[in-house]
């Protein structure tokens, strides 16, 4: 990581160094982000099914899945309240001048980024209010497993496949359940494969950020903007080790320690769904988690648990009112909890997914004009990317710290047994 940050310096002093690292360097990473989002749906369906049949018992499945929805939501809750705390304390969006908001205008107006967000946004708020239950419905399943963006589609249907596999006899089910658990094993060495390029492709896509960073003069202009989310952030980092050590009564130091190559990806690629392989592996290999809860948990956790992604969004719309000179009220407050809420559940696990929910939370707050609400967006564009990878480690550890924590109240951890890419090569 350090490495590709120095790399991408040099080569943003040089000339042709920012078409150089474009042409030759990104597409390590974006070959490595590849391979993991290849994998991420057959380890979605091989994991979850095997997770299912070896329950035997379905009551337990309701179970794990109540609780995984329910603290899902609880922390998500802290985490817009923190978000809105930090930011009606530091105030961010009164050290941003007029000649900076017009600034910001010239530089972005008619991005197309920006008005994708706009268009995608308007859409998603004309849908009716149980359009999210009926996308969760596949009409075609192998259309479901060919988009990764589909990943709550592939949970239902493994779902309602392992259940209605639990009630026909077991020698009816053996089949299918060697094969899975056969192509889970196999999906899991081919996580420790690709693991294997890791730290080239981290030096590939960071050195690829730092090249593509917008203006630093407008990124210093946002800089206490964007040190207000990244606080919220790290105090979530504090309110998770808390639940570990609290809950769980694991030391919250070896859990940082554990997960960290999860972590670290989720801070270089900015996906959940693509950094899913690796939190699975390390979630059952090294923090002891059965197969069976982080199977469930994790992969409806890198759909539904939004927790960077929902505080990023309590600071950015109460930021972008303090630069307007909009006056939100403890009940508009109140809206951007509810709605930031519901719109985490509904945020895709692909990088910018926030800005789009973010657009919806300023809609329904209602006091922001369509002007505003693109003027807003323009404010924090220039930042929203380097954010983008705080906040996706932030939603990856509190999938991570969740699942812990259902494990622990079912008596389903146990101690970590890590497994390497070349534990049966001699055998080859």
């Amino acid at each position: 990581m350090f490495l590709g940050v120095i790399f991408g310096v040099i080569m943003m002093q040089i000339n042709g160094g920012k078409d150089f690292t474009i042409d030759w360097i990104k597409p390590l990473g974006t070959i490595f982000v590849n391979l993991l989002k290849l994998i991420a749906i057959p380890l979605i369906v091989a994991s979850l099914l095997k997770g299912i049949s070896d329950l035997k018992d379905i009551s337990k499945f309701a179970k794990i899945g109540g609780r995984s929805i329910l603290i899902y939501i609880g922390t998500t809750v802290v985490a817009i309240s923190i978000g809105l705390v930090i930011v009606n304390i530091v105030q961010p969006g009164s050290g941003i001048s007029p000649e900076t908001v017009e600034q910001l205008e010239e530089t972005y107006k008619g991005n197309s980024g920006i008005t994708s967000k706009l268009s995608t946004a308007a859409s998603q708020k004309e849908s009716g209010p149980l359009d999210f239950v009926v996308d969760m419905i596949p009409s075609n399943l192998f259309k479901a497993l060919g988009d990764n963006g589909n990943m709550l589609q592939v949970i239902f249907f493994i779902i309602f496949f392992g259940i209605s596999m639990l009630l026909i006899p077991e020698k009816s089910a053996k089949p299918i359940k060697d094969f899975f658990d056969g192509l889970n094993d196999v999906v899991l060495k081919m996580v420790d494969l690709i693991m294997i390029t890791a730290p080239v492709a981290v030096f590939a896509l960071l050195a690829t950020v730092i090249v593509s960073a917008e203006s630093w003069e407008i990124i210093q202009a946002l800089i206490i903007y964007s040190l207000t989310v990244i606080g919220g952030l790290l105090l979530m980092i504090v309110f998770y080790l808390l639940l570990v050590s609290l809950i769980v009564k694991k030391n919250p130091f070896w859990f940082l320690k554990q997960l960290a190559p999860a972590q670290l990806l989720a801070f270089t690629t900015s996906s959940s769904a693509a950094t899913l392989p690796v939190t699975m592996e390390r979630v059952e290999e090294h923090l002891g988690v059965d197969k069976e809860v982080s199977s469930f948990v994790l992969p409806v956790g890198a759909t539904i648990n939004m927790d960077g992604t929902s505080l990023y969004q309590a600071v950015a719309a109460v930021f972008i009112a303090q630069v307007l000179g909009v006056d939100l009220t403890t009940s508009d407050q109140l809206t951007i909890v509810l709605t930031a809420l519901m719109a985490s559940i509904g945020s895709a696990a692909v990088p910018g997914a926030g800005m789009v929910m973010l657009v919806i939370v300023l809609q329904a707050v209602g006091k922001f004009s369509p002007e505003q609400i693109a003027i807003g967006l323009t404010l924090i564009f220039a930042v929203d990317r380097p954010l983008d990878m705080f906040r996706t480690t932030i939603n990856v550890t509190g999938d991570a710290t969740v699942s812990m924590i259902v494990a622990k109240s079912l008596g389903k951890i146990h101690d970590p047994k890590p497994k390497d890419w070349d534990d049966n090569l001699e055998n080859v």
